[in-house]
């Protein structure tokens, strides 16, 4: 399998590629990544260096890789956080020129746009660029719950409420929905959920939420539920297989005490998930 990941970078840390590429990678996918940025660190020190990559650049390193001839072998086309319009408007592009050279590809987009606590922390026209034409043209969405509801223009809370909300997310374009930190105010004490929604079918997986917070580990996720699904083509599996992982690893940095992902620590656990948590179908 061959991943195109348009995502930021950074030297210090693991958020966007430099989370994403390691785990695919110790799953056995090629990827090949394309920064928008090249950051020092995540921006949530509050202070950073390095260059924001103008959309051009990024333009100019995808038609680079395509005339090595390979979009006819690419898989899958992921995207992240989006900095700006210029960068969807050249993942738009490069989603149409890799299904020409390959229409068995697919298109699968993180929407990064907020939390439930922190938010929306973009631009105003990032939001707006996602729904109207980014989503669109997207065949896999990973929102958590909170991005779910922007997208959709819903306040999804109830497990009901966020399964017609991930409905109307596909009704726009996309067939599978995976939806992160769904926190349902009827759950478990001390519990976190996902959920998947494809057309075969909507699963659920709750797992024990760690407390802390961890950034990049959205990034994991999507790139791990990606190639997994993609692998597999089972929504269930993915979802099993992902959060095996995802949990794993979060605890692994939560019993370091470290800021940041044990990404490399915790590498076993990509390749031998311990399938520990029940998934459960919800229709």
């Amino acid at each position: 399998m061959k991943i195109l990941s348009i995502q930021s970078a950074v030297a210090y840390g693991h958020v966007g590629n430099s989370a994403a590429v390691f785990p695919l990678q110790r799953i056995g996918v090629e990827v090949l990544p394309v920064y928008t940025v090249n950051f020092s660190n995540h921006t949530g020190y509050g202070s950073w260096r390095g260059p924001l990559i103008s959309p051009d650049d990024v333009r100019d390193v995808i038609a680079g890789i395509e005339e090595r001839g390979v979009f006819g072998e690419i898989d899958v086309v992921l995207s992240g956080y989006q900095g700006g319009e210029g960068i969807g408007e050249v993942i738009i592009d490069t989603v149409a020129r890799v299904k020409a050279a390959n229409p068995g590809a697919v298109y699968a987009c993180d929407p990064v746009m907020g939390n439930a606590k922190s938010g929306c922390f973009v631009a105003p026209s990032i939001p707006v660029l996602l729904r109207e034409k980014v989503v669109p043209v997207a065949d896999i969405i990973t929102p958590n719950q909170f991005e779910l509801g922007f997208l959709t223009g819903t306040e999804p809370a109830t497990i009901e409420q966020t399964l017609d909300a991930a409905d109307r997310a596909r009704a726009m374009g996309p067939r599978t929905v995976l939806v992160t930190s769904v926190e349902r105010p009827d759950r478990e004490a001390g519990t976190i959920e996902m959920l998947v929604v494809d057309d075969a079918g909507a699963w659920i997986v709750q797992t024990p939420l760690l407390p802390m917070k961890a950034n990049g580990s959205g990034d994991v996720t999507a790139a791990l539920f990606t190639a997994h699904y993609r692998r597999t083509g089972s929504a269930a599996e993915a979802l099993a297989r992902t959060t095996s992982s995802v949990y794993d690893l979060l605890q692994a940095t939560h019993e370091s005490g470290q800021r940041e992902l044990a990404l490399v620590p915790a590498q076993e656990f990509y390749a031998h998930p311990r399938m520990q948590f029940e998934v459960r179908q919800l229709r």
